[in-house]
């Protein structure tokens, strides 16, 4: 198991050996320690491997992640996950803004709070924050899903398209074209889904989630009304 020491290694020294590593390489499972704050820690990363970062962690850690696993064992800042596009990344602490911004697959999930723009633009990703959102989160927020266990701030979802939002707790304000929709079976089964592989299966009961979505009055193409755009 490699063991890297930010406070030995330079950070560039770090991302370069991960990027390098081979499709078929024995060296899968890292450890990193004293990040420090340090920004884009483990970004870019395209093989199944395992990282731990043993602290709190600067911008865009595991940024553009495919594939690897990622925990962060620590607060993460703005842009955790930002772009992922598989793989998963686990904060055990709390995230800054934007976490999992513009996302397109995978899984985010944040054992404590998110800050302000949680999930804005994501394009396919799920994301799972056990605490509460702050404002503008899942803003314009194409594909993917947001399970929200605590709270959310103002104006959530708004400009929404087609992801969907479940928050347990209370919603201080929705926002453009985002409304309350009927909570169904299928529903049901995906947000099980999602908390079971956030590691709460049997832990929360989906009964206690509500359920958002777009009321699709926004982004609809009216041919009728082509002279007006």
């Amino acid at each position: 198991m490699p063991l890297v020491d930010l406070r030995q290694t330079t950070l560039r020294e770090l991302n370069r050996s991960l990027h390098a590593l081979d499709p078929d390489t024995n060296e899968t499972h890292w450890r990193v320690r004293h990040p420090d704050g340090r920004h884009a820690v483990a970004a870019g990363l395209s093989l199944p491997i395992a990282v731990e970062i043993e602290g709190h962690v600067g911008y865009y850690c595991a940024g553009m992640n495919a594939q690897a696993e990622i925990v962060i064992h620590g607060n993460a800042g703005v842009g955790v996950a930002e772009n992922m596009m598989s793989g998963r990344v686990h904060v055990r602490g709390d995230a800054s803004q934007s976490a999992g911004a513009t996302a397109h697959g995978g899984l985010l999930v944040i054992d404590g709070n998110a800050s302000a723009r949680c999930g804005i633009s994501m394009k396919g990703i799920d994301i799972v924050v056990k605490g509460s959102v702050g404002h503008m989160s899942a803003f314009m927020a194409q594909s993917g899903t947001l399970t929200v266990l605590g709270d959310a701030g103002e104006a959530l979802g708004d400009s929404l398209y087609e992801a969907r939002l479940y928050v347990r707790g209370s919603v201080k304000s929705l926002g453009a074209d985002c409304i309350e929709k009927e909570m169904r079976g299928e529903h049901r089964a995906e947000l099980s889904e999602k908390l079971a592989a956030a590691g709460l299966q049997g832990e929360v009961d989906p009964g206690e989630f509500r359920r958002y979505g777009s009321a699709r009055r926004l982004y609809q193409f009216h041919v009728d009304n082509a002279g007006a755009y």
